[in-house]
């Protein structure tokens, strides 16, 4: 990933609006694509990391 640059999943389609980006710069960033302006949520990267895996 793109240090800085909001992502959505490969997965998400676009169809249906309903997508989450991350962002990777220092920590990782999360935020809900249809309410940007709303604000994201910082979580470590180990910790975000470690989700990934868990959700493989």
């Amino acid at each position: 990933m793109t240090p800085g640059r909001w992502r959505k999943s490969s997965r998400s389609g676009g169809h249906t609006g309903n997508c989450v980006e991350v962002r990777w710069s220092g920590p990782v960033e999360v935020r809900d694509s249809k309410a940007p302006a709303l604000g994201s949520l910082a979580v470590d990267r180990a910790d975000f990391t470690a989700l990934l895996t868990a959700l493989r």
